[in-house]
């Protein structure tokens, strides 16, 4: 990597690490700023982690189905990093002035109860669901640290975390982690049926988000702890939040997981 590769890193890091101080988005990103490739767009989450010193809550993942990726410009799953700051319960309530851009996203959340270690080879399906400790019903709502329109394409997303947001827990989901492809998901707002999908939309089943996350972590000497919490992407693609209005999502009938968001 060459020099001037990472000193544009680093200026972009501090400028994502400034507007998630500020709640001022950038409105144009001058072309030398957007990292060249994915690696790069990866360190670039990386240093505003450690610029920020947040406590982390786990990582989010996105593009996941055909349609997230077509949407996201990615012909493979992206990832960002994800903070315990963000964390809610539901039923959850969010001031629209404190977010940009929010969008809402159905999802498994799965938390870790067992690490996933360095190693040499892949990790399987079978394994990692075996790490899993508890699975809950949730809502991702994903934003962006740029003025909406104004993204400098994928890499660009990568760079700020893949529109990471914030993370609404519902109910515990009683079935196995790798038993969730036929769960039914059907996103409400204010009482209105707008988006549906199962389980079976993220890459066949959500339990395969996370192994794809193991895995690309490893690649890079990078490893999952015990106590993470894995977003494993939208099963419903995603609607953009409106004020004073209820978003209500059922899983099945195992249990929903609601959000309003406060024009205020």
């Amino acid at each position: 990597m060459s020099i001037e590769t990472e000193d544009r890193v680093e200026t972009l890091a501090r400028k994502l690490a400034e507007v998630r101080r500020s709640f001022q988005p950038i409105h144009s990103l001058p072309a030398e700023l957007v990292p060249p490739d994915v690696a790069a767009s990866y360190r670039v989450d990386a240093r505003v982690e450690k610029l920020l010193g947040w406590e982390p809550l786990g990582w989010k993942i996105a593009a996941t189905t055909p349609a997230m990726q077509e949407r996201l410009e990615s012909d493979v799953p992206i990832r960002g990093r994800t903070y315990a700051r963000h964390r809610h319960q539901s039923p959850a309530r969010l001031k629209m002035s404190a977010l940009n851009g929010p969008m809402v996203e159905c999802e498994f959340f799965m938390t870790l109860a067992k690490d996933l270690p360095l190693r040499d080879t892949d990790w399987t399906e079978a394994e990692v669901a075996a790490a899993v400790g508890t699975v809950h019903a949730g809502i991702e709502v994903a934003e962006t640290r740029y003025v909406i329109g104004r993204r400098p394409g994928v890499t660009g997303l990568i760079a700020d975390a893949s529109s990471a947001g914030q993370y609404i827990f519902g109910p515990q989901v009683h079935l196995p982690p790798d038993g969730l492809a036929g769960v039914e998901v059907v996103l409400y707002v204010d009482g209105v049926a707008e988006q549906r999908g199962t389980g079976a939309d993220v890459l066949g089943n959500p339990i395969r988000a996370l192994q794809w996350l193991a895995n690309d972590l490893r690649r890079l000497n990078r490893s999952l702890s015990a106590g993470e919490v894995i977003s494993t992407g939208s099963i419903t693609g995603v609607f953009y939040a409106r004020p004073d209005s209820l978003f209500r999502v059922e899983f099945g009938s195992h249990c929903a997981v609601e959000v309003t968001f406060d024009a205020a």
